[in-house]
């Protein structure tokens, strides 16, 4: 199949310096990207396992033809991972004649270093922490479905719906094919870890998005009322331009940028499958738009969510496990960049209200950057104060970074992330007061556990706008 095929491809990218294991994944041009970063990612953790049983079965010497990084992936999805599950192609009866053999030296790896769990034989540095305990988000994209559907589809599938989370120990407590309405976002479904929903239909046809509640925050919070105009300022890979234009209804306009023109193709068929029609992408550098463009002059809302060093995001450990905090030079390089984003950001004449988020958790990246761009615009714009209940809140590095909010899998259940909200202090003659957002949202109620049956949800629509 495929996706065995880009795999290998990447891996050998990544072993000969090509690239960052990201990257190549982005340059694949393989349609399903997530697919392609989740078995990369896992086949990677495993890397040494892998090698072990391989070298052990004698699998390269019996087939020749069989190249090692097609058989490291091929090995990883038959062992340790979902298993062939209708794919493989021609590789799948090659590698179940060898099958018994394989597992059999798994077994006595496992037997040699007195372990019993497959994620036991991995290195210190390669275990999960508690960012393997960070639930399965999914957001239910409200431009195709509802809630409420999506939940009795859920349950028509054998899964038991819990009702609206009153904690995180409720979502601690998820196990099995049980899920929770999140407590704060009322389209944000809770499943346990280890739920893999790619292959789902709902997912496939656009109508669930598989989206970190943290990454979830930053439109929730910009909170544009439909008919706004919108400016998402980096906005591949597109989930965040997605639940914009779901808050948009598709009604208006979002201007989104980015640079790189493969992440952008991968956009476009995110936003195509989410029934996204209110959206103008632009292969361009943000810094290089112009505020005085008469085509941004009625942008009131901006999202800046810049490129970053991913320090906080879970993932990240499984791209390079032993990976500490990046070094001063690449921070400084960074927040360079962040500062100069968000200070032209501030500079578009309409702007009302602003988000800036990234999935760091260096101060460097985040506060340090907003009192940057605070100080080169005084008394202009203020930080706004969002989600006083939020558990985790902003470093005290300035007056105000209370109003900040934090993320990690320690504190909230979700990626290490950071996120401000600025707002300007007077607001400009052509917006008036009453089309000011609120800054803390009150979720309705949560759909019944009820047992009777919808008829909405019973097949999904790959068609958009449905």
């Amino acid at each position: 199949m495929a996706v065995y095929s880009a795999a290998a491809a990447v891996l050998a990218g990544v072993e000969s310096r090509q690239g960052s294991l990201k990257g190549l994944v982005y340059a694949s041009n393989f349609q399903n990207v997530k697919q392609l970063y989740a078995l990369v990612c896992e086949t990677q953790r495993y890397s040494a396992v892998l090698d072990a049983v391989i070298a052990n079965a004698g699998l390269l010497r019996a087939e020749k033809k069989l190249r090692p990084h097609l058989a490291k992936v091929l090995v990883y999805d038959l062992l340790l991972g979902k298993g062939f599950r209708g794919r493989g192609g021609r590789w799948k009866p090659l590698l179940e004649r060898h099958q018994a053999r394989l597992k059999a030296e798994l077994a006595r790896l496992k037997v040699r270093q007195g372990v019993s769990r497959n994620e036991d034989l991995l290195e210190v540095g390669s275990k999960p922490g508690s960012a393997s305990q960070v639930p399965r988000f999914v957001r239910v994209n409200t431009l195709k479905t509802c809630a409420e559907d999506a939940i009795d589809y859920f349950k028509r599938q054998g899964f038991s719906y819990q009702g609206r989370a009153s904690g995180l120990e409720d979502i601690r407590a998820l196990k099995g094919k049980c899920f929770l309405l999140d407590a704060l976002l009322p389209e944000l479904l809770v499943f346990p870890a280890q739920t893999d929903l790619h292959d789902h239909p709902l997912y496939q046809a656009g109508h669930l998005i598989l989206q970190d509640k943290a990454s979830c925050l930053p439109a929730m919070l910009l909170a544009p009322p439909p008919g706004s105009h919108v400016i998402d300022a980096c906005a591949a890979p597109g989930n965040k331009t997605s639940h914009l234009a779901a808050l948009l209804k598709n009604q208006g306009k979002i201007f989104a940028f980015d640079q790189d023109a493969k992440r952008l193709a991968s956009m476009a068929t995110l936003l195509a499958r989410a029934g996204v029609s209110c959206c103008e992408l632009a292969e361009q550098d943000f810094l290089a738009v112009s505020p005085s463009d008469q085509r941004y002059c009625q942008v009131q809302y901006i999202l800046l969510d810049p490129s970053c060093s991913g320090s906080g995001m879970p993932s990240r450990q499984l791209e390079e496990p032993k990976a500490g905090t990046p070094s001063p030079e690449r921070l400084r390089a960074l927040a360079a960049f962040q500062q100069r984003a968000l200070s032209h950001a501030l500079t578009f004449p309409a702007l009302q209200r602003l988000v800036y988020s990234t999935c760091s958790v260096c101060q460097e990246e985040n506060e340090d950057v907003v009192r940057a761009a605070l100080q080169q615009s005084p008394g202009a714009f203020r930080l706004a104060p969002v989600l006083p209940s939020w558990p985790h809140r902003g470093l005290g590095a300035f007056p105000g970074t209370e109003h900040c909010l934090r993320a990690s899998p320690e504190t909230t259940l979700t990626g290490g992330f950071f996120i401000a909200v600025l707002e300007r202090a007077e607001v400009p003659s052509s917006v008036s007061q009453a089309e000011a957002p609120v800054s803390e949202l009150t979720p309705g109620p949560a759909p019944k556990r009820r047992k009777r049956r919808r008829k909405a949800a019973a097949a999904p629509s790959t068609q958009p706008g449905t």
